[in-house]
């Protein structure tokens, strides 16, 4: 079996064992097609000939490509993405290993650039209710403001709100149904102002269990550039520049910083490791340095 067959039996087998979303099995094929980019420019017909100085070969191309025919610099690709990229290579390895097609790790001892982790933007409170309670009117402003009342008081991933149907909710209990990744369901609590927009939004059409809850045209669920759009022009007057994940990053930090509860804020956001939801920590840990700063006598800086 030839590279290019090899990576293909493998994400046929991560698209049927993991269940990935769209987003996450092209960025693994588009991570997987600059290996094998690699491998032919190389003339390396097998993985067998792979190694982990050919990587680290590859990895410094990537990250720092040579000049072009110009002489100008080309940008190379960030090492948070040449993590992406080593971490999809070491599990198309894997696999080869255990299906017995590969006898050692190319990826041993391989390491990417380091990653200066950034920490998410936030909306602090008033800026999130100036966001929600936009009304640009119109046909679309009931549904509006549901979208940014559900996204803001539920935490939920974009995939998980442009896939919810009317079935998925319990707007007597204040509950929601979500699908995230791994095909993992977990029930999420409804705010009573997300709730009852979402009552004036199903008070106005369909609203069947197996109806979508956010339509876009034709009645089909909304798609994702669709919100990112539609948000786009709702929060035109913020200073920042508010995208969906902000939404659920704003959801993160403010229920952080009023429980302190690590672990619960873990089970909301559906991660799998601790270690993703601990961002956040850092952000409450900014907020109450500013507060020390401003209320400390001893902490005021010199003009």
């Amino acid at each position: 079996m030839n590279p290019h067959e090899a990576v293909e039996a493998f994400l046929r087998h991560f698209a049927a064992e993991r269940a990935p979303s769209a987003h996450t099995l092209s960025a693994y094929r588009r991570d997987l097609g600059k290996l094998l980019e690699f491998m032919d420019a190389e003339g390396l017909a097998s993985f067998d000939h792979l190694g982990p100085d050919r990587m680290r070969s590859m990895i410094a191309r990537l990250h720092r490509p040579p000049r072009g025919k110009d002489g100008r610099e080309t940008k190379g690709l960030e090492p948070n993405s040449i993590q992406r990229l080593l971490s999809a290579c070491r599990s198309l390895f894997r696999y080869l290993s255990r299906e017995g097609r590969l006898d050692h790790d190319p990826a041993a001892g391989v390491r990417g650039p380091k990653v200066r982790r950034k920490l998410p933007q936030v909306l602090d409170a008033d800026e999130a209710k100036e966001l929600v309670e936009t009304n640009l009117g119109g046909t679309l402003a009931p549904r509006d403001t549901a979208m940014m009342e559900l996204f803001y008081s539920s935490g939920l991933r974009l995939s998980e709100l442009c896939g919810l149907h009317w079935g998925d909710l319990d707007l007597d209990d204040g509950q929601v149904r979500v699908l995230g990744k791994g095909n993992k369901t977990r029930i999420l609590p409804v705010g009573r102002y997300a709730v009852a927009a979402l009552r004036a939004l199903a008070a106005l059409g369909e609203a069947g269990p197996e109806q979508p809850v956010f339509k876009g045209r034709g009645g089909a669920p909304i798609g994702s550039r669709a919100i990112q759009l539609r948000l786009a022009k709702l929060s035109s007057g913020q200073a920042k520049r508010v995208h969906p994940h902000m939404l659920r990053h704003t959801f993160a930090s403010h229920m952080l910083e009023s429980s302190g509860d690590l672990r619960s804020v873990q089970e909301l956001l559906g991660h799998a490791d601790i270690a993703t939801t601990q961002i956040y920590t850092h952000l409450d840990f900014q907020h109450l340095a500013r507060v020390y700063d401003a209320a400390h006598p001893r902490a005021k800086r010199k003009p």
